[in-house]
């Protein structure tokens, strides 16, 4: 008995892949020193790719560095796939890292990405790319993740709300890890 073809393997785009490229992706980077299997400037949309080619893109550390986070999550958007996974990470505004790198053009926080999903606060007109939130990860300074605050920011929803209006000041973010689902 004859089998067909296997699964497709899925195709993964590491935007901004430095040094350490995602292993099985198709790496693009700005730097001509890095791992990038195709150089490309991260400002300048549209990227050479064809509209709907990934299954997933990965931006680490990277939205924090784009002169404009409204266009690179439209052009993030155009190049998945329907129902395609973005997953992002990058400093929260009130970790030291996030300053202290001159090349960090945006200091976000967990509601950052608000406008491109259901939840835009009345301000969805900015843009038509949707992404639906799958999940939002927030680590904190390791006293603060000691003391139980990074578990009950990322557990409660509502806490996470208050941490961010009241308390992030004093209870200090690190980083930020998102997962969103392209909407058509």
């Amino acid at each position: 008995m004859q089998s067909g073809p296997g699964p497709v393997p899925m195709r993964i785009l590491d935007v901004g892949c430095g040094l350490n490229k995602h292993p099985g992706a198709i790496g693009i980077d700005r730097n001509p020193h890095s791992n990038a299997d195709v150089l490309c400037d991260l400002d300048r949309a549209p990227y050479p790719f064809a509209s709907e080619s990934f299954d997933q893109i990965r931006a680490v550390h990277v939205v924090e560095h784009v002169s404009d986070v409204i266009q690179t999550m439209e052009e993030f958007h155009r190049l998945l796939k329907p129902g395609g996974r973005l997953y992002l990470a990058t400093p929260h505004y009130t970790d030291f890292s996030s300053f202290c790198d001159p090349t960090h053009r945006w200091h976000l926080n967990s509601f950052s990405f608000r406008y491109f999903g259901a939840d835009h606060g009345g301000f969805g007109y900015y843009t038509q790319a949707k992404f639906r939130e799958i999940s939002v990860r927030l680590r904190l300074l390791a006293l603060w993740r000691w003391l139980g605050f990074e578990f009950l920011v990322n557990r409660f929803p509502n806490f996470r709300r208050l941490w961010e209006y009241y308390l992030c000041f004093i209870v200090r973010g690190k980083s930020m890890e998102f997962e969103f689902e392209k909407v058509s």
